[in-house]
Parts: structure tokens; sequence; C-alpha cells
């Protein structure tokens, strides 16, 4: 998969080197991966180049006990199988984005929606960063590579990188970057940033062991 031609992946949004053949892009699938009331949703709207496929319903009554809606309480639907959307980086690499359910009783489909998938981008919430563990460690334990993206909300508290990534006990080779899950842009440099990211721990992996 070594579709890079720089340590950046060049001219992103744009068509990079002109040819007069067609250029077949190569799909690669990214998860979007956290906790309840995150951003999952907003994230994947806010890059889609087509209308995203959502599938959120009402929080009823009869979910309340299950379903921890603290710190996000004004959150009135939630996402009961994924999110999709699609976003064409240059004209020959196009991302299909799936969002995962973030409440505890939708992780069953978690496995499913993970196969074949590059990468994921675990979004995180300083306000219920607990929230974040279980995909942490849902990817850490099957060796996907992932990265954390912080939604910055309006009126939460910031905190400095490396604060964040000391309380979610990340390893040093996991990138960690601030966002706006609402901002096309932000959450284009994060898509670049996990793709970057999947394709170095590939190349690692395939790099023969020192005797």
């Amino acid at each position: 998969m070594a579709f890079g031609r720089s340590s950046r992946l060049t001219a992103v949004g744009g068509t990079g080197t002109h040819t007069s053949r067609p250029v077949e892009p190569l799909a690669l699938k990214i998860l979007v991966a956290g906790g309840f009331g995150v951003g999952k949703t907003t994230l994947v709207g806010a890059v889609s180049e087509i209308r995203p496929l959502r599938t959120e319903e009402r929080l009823s009554e009869a979910g309340r006990p299950v379903d921890d809606t603290g710190g996000v309480e004004a959150k009135d639907t939630t996402t009961v199988a994924m999110d999709f959307g699609r976003i064409t980086l240059r004209e020959d690499l196009v991302l299909y984005l799936f969002g995962t359910p973030g409440q505890n009783r939708f992780w069953f489909l978690w496995d499913e929606l993970a196969q074949g998938a590059l990468g994921a981008v675990v979004l995180a919430d300083t306000r219920r960063l607990e929230d974040c563990f279980a995909a942490v460690d849902y990817f850490e334990r099957r060796a996907i590579p992932f990265l954390v993206a912080v939604n910055c909300f309006d009126g939460a508290e910031r905190h400095a990188v490396d604060t964040v990534r000391r309380a979610l006990d990340l390893d040093p080779h996991v990138p960690l970057l601030l966002c706006d899950a609402r901002s096309r842009e932000s959450v284009k440099e994060v898509l670049v940033g996990v793709v970057e990211h999947a394709l170095s721990v590939s190349r690692a992996r395939r790099r023969p062991a020192r005797v």
C-alpha cells in the first residue's frame, strides 16, 4: 500500500499530478469511535462529500437506566448501528468513514465494522475522558492503528496535549491531535493523520526483524 509520494499526504483535497489516464482511486476504510455524545456523527457529516448515512434514534425512557447521558444531557438521539460517509482526499485516494455506536449495548457491532479497516480515529471529550478508554483498549488489543482526536467543545476547559496523553496512558507512538468535529478542514487534518500513522505502522511491521 505504498501510495504516498512523500512523508505527508500531498495536496490534501487537491488533484496531485495530472495525467491523461483516468486514475483508479485507492479506497481505504477508517473507523470513527469514541464514547456516547462525543461527536462522531458530527465528524462524519462535516467532511462527507455524499449525504451521510445515519442510523440515529431518539433516546427513550426505557433506555435511561443503561444510557449514561452525564455531561451530554441535551443530547436526545443516539447512533444504533453506524454512521457512514465518504471523502476524496486526492484523485487517487478515497476514504470510507464508519462511525461506531458509542453506547455499551451496541459494542457487539464493532467487530463487524472493524473488518478491513486501515485505521481508526478515537474521538475524545476531556469532560468525559474515561468514555474513550474502551475504544483505545479495543484497537490496542486488535493491533489496529489509531490516533486520538480531542474534540474541543465550546466552553470546555482546554488541556495541554501532553496532559491528555498522560491521562489516557497512550503509547508514545500513538498520535494525539486537537480538533473541531464541526470543521471540515480540522477533520481532514485528523483523517490525513490517521492514514499517515496507519501506513507508518504497516511499513514498520513489514520491515524485517534485526537479528
